[in-house]
């Protein structure tokens, strides 16, 4: 296996839908900026953890480009069951069309 995240295995990743492969990106590019930050200062204790954050990277770029081009399949997105719509709901999508109702009324009443 590559030097890497063993969370991140390419396997894995195929697994992901775009919006967490995204996260997963933020997520690797602030751990990279921190590395960084404590290579400068002196402070980084394990200098192949920069190399695997980096080859993190790439690999998440690579499949979100790989998606666009169509060459690497999205996964389906998971099906919930719709839950029924709740009544408090209802309630307030009622309330503004009354209020509309309501305020044509208070109009008339002042301009007389």
């Amino acid at each position: 296996m590559a030097i890497g995240s063993k969370e991140l295995a390419p396997a894995e990743l195929d697994t992901f839908e775009d919006e967490r492969l995204i996260d997963e990106l933020k997520k690797a590019k602030e751990e990279l900026f921190n590395l960084r930050f404590q290579a400068a200062t002196g402070q980084l204790e394990s200098h192949g953890r920069l190399r695997a954050v980096k080859r993190d990277i790439a690999r998440i770029y690579t499949i979100i480009r790989e998606r666009e081009l169509g060459l690497r399949a999205t996964p389906a997105p998971l099906e919930l069951p719709e839950k029924p719509a709740k009544k408090a709901a209802k309630a307030k999508a009622d309330a503004p069309a009354e209020a509309a109702d309501a305020a044509p009324a208070q109009n008339t009443e002042e301009k007389n």
